[in-house]
């Protein structure tokens, strides 16, 4: 299970930081340390998606929650199950960096070469602007220690439930009202589109995914439980069932509780077939190197304010 790692107070300022054209007249290009010695100066740089400027994307960037400057090599985080434990916290291996003269080269395995313009927005904060698509990300920089990854994962946990290929039924209280969503024995939750498509099948217990044959295609949707950051409200909508709403708590980094509040039954579902989104050689799933994996903007986009900077 997730380990916490920051009290509850440092969470309300994660997700602050909102930089709009106003601020450029605040960037500082000039840097008294080496770019080296400022993406080294912490060891989590969490990319605040909600922040980008401009309409391009560069794609390791949309999938990553943090990435890591280590000795050339570059880690990132894409995935929210075992975040915080994969890698000592870092993540892993996605490629290679070069640093030099405020700029940033790089070489990512799977998406390949990217360069960026390095801005330094404050003490905390660098800006990485990638001239080829006029696009800059924002990331804040945190040390592992007080890194709160329970709150990232919570407030993502959408992704945690796209990263199997199902999630099977493993338990049934004996207690509760029997109720027509006692027969379905898989869930999946898809990624891609608007992140909202969910699918559910009656088939037996015990089988591969692969083998699923899915019987219902429906919206889900994951919602916030006042004063209560661990507990979510999943609502799956069936057409001949109405909604179907559950209380969501995660057992571990592979199994969820449901609580079904009409029939008072509590489900547990282990995840099947874990998706390791940009998988290394010592890393264990599966590779998904598609693009249906990427992190959304919850506001829209605007303007890019640097344009052809680089001289």
């Amino acid at each position: 299970m997730i380990k916490i790692l920051l009290s509850f107070a440092l969470t309300a300022t994660l997700f602050t930081s909102c930089y709009t054209e106003v601020l450029v007249d605040d960037f500082d290009d000039e840097q008294s340390i080496s770019l080296n010695q400022l993406l080294r100066s912490h060891e989590l740089w969490y990319v605040d998606i909600n922040s980008t400027v401009g309409y391009g994307e560069t794609p390791f960037l949309q999938k990553a929650f943090t990435i890591s400057f280590i000795n050339g090599v570059l880690y990132a985080n894409n995935n929210i199950a075992g975040l915080g434990a994969n890698g000592d916290g870092f993540g892993i291996d996605v490629g290679e960096y070069d640093a030099y003269d405020m700029i940033l080269d790089v070489q990512h395995d799977i998406d390949g070469f990217s360069t960026f313009d390095v801005f330094q927005v404050d003490s905390n904060t660098i800006e990485l602007y990638n001239p080829n698509n006029d696009t800059s990300y924002f990331l804040d920089g945190y040390q592992r220690s007080n890194f709160d990854y329970d709150f990232v994962f919570y407030d993502n946990i959408h992704y945690f439930l796209q990263e199997y290929d199902a999630w099977e039924k493993t338990y049934t209280s004996e207690f509760g009202a029997i109720n027509e969503f006692d027969n379905e024995n898989y869930l999946q939750f898809l990624a891609g589109g608007n992140d909202s498509t969910f699918r559910s099948s009656q088939d037996d217990n015990g089988l591969n995914p692969n083998n699923l044959i899915w019987d219902y295609t429906g919206v889900y949707g994951i919602g916030d439980v006042s004063g209560n950051e661990f507990l979510k409200i999943l609502t799956l909508d069936y057409d001949f069932l109405d909604n179907e709403y559950f209380e969501l708590s995660v057992i571990n980094d592979s199994k969820i509780e449901l609580f079904h509040p009409a029939s008072e039954t509590v489900y547990e579902f282990e995840g099947r077939g874990y998706i390791q989104y940009l998988k290394t050689s010592n890393t264990k799933g599966k590779v998904k190197v598609s693009e249906d994996k990427k992190r959304k903007f919850k506001k829209d986009k605007v303007a890019n304010p640097r344009e052809n900077t680089r001289v």
